[in-house]
């Protein structure tokens, strides 16, 4: 099996269907979703806020590259253009762990080398893994753990909306 944790977010047009097309998308291979969240940009470019959730998903067909194909998929089809780093999008989807597996390929560095410093997707990962445990320099670290030592500002610009994203039954 492939479980993979994936974070996405939008900001440009309908974010929030955006966000559900990537569930929609990923269909019966979805095992959770967690509530959606309004975010702060991140990265310091001028930008109106993100619509942000965390999706943990299994496959046993896929592998960390066959999850970050079908997020490329998914962006294409939501017409991500990539322009400026860290900039809006229509969609950004992220592989943040994929099972245990450590990889350092330029394009699919797992897990996701900045997930610990992003409160955006620690705190909805919380939403569905209570448990949650993230690599960071070689030692497994609680996901809570991780969270609390992030700035303040940092946490503070993460909030919680009563938007949902709606999963198909398994």
């Amino acid at each position: 099996m492939s479980r993979a944790v994936l974070s996405i977010g939008s900001n440009v047009g309908d974010s929030l269907a955006h966000l559900q097309s990537v569930v929609d998308g990923l269909g019966d291979s979805v095992v959770a979703v967690s509530a959606v969240y309004s975010t702060a940009p991140w990265g310091g470019v001028e930008q109106q806020d993100f619509l942000n959730a965390v999706l943990v998903v299994d496959d046993s067909a896929l592998d960390g590259y066959g999850w970050l194909r079908r997020g490329q998929e998914l962006e294409t089809a939501a017409d991500r253009v990539r322009t400026e780093r860290w900039g809006p999008r229509t969609l950004d989807v992220d592989v943040v762990t994929c099972g245990d597996v450590r990889s350092d390929d330029p394009d699919l560095i797992l897990p996701h080398p900045r997930a610990h410093e992003r409160a955006f997707v620690l705190i909805p990962w919380l939403d569905v893994d209570p448990d949650a445990v993230l690599p960071v320099d070689g030692a497994s670290t609680r996901v809570d753990a991780l969270l609390a030592l992030l700035d303040e500002d940092e946490r503070a610009g993460v909030h919680r909306t009563e938007l949902v994203l709606n999963r198909r039954s398994r």
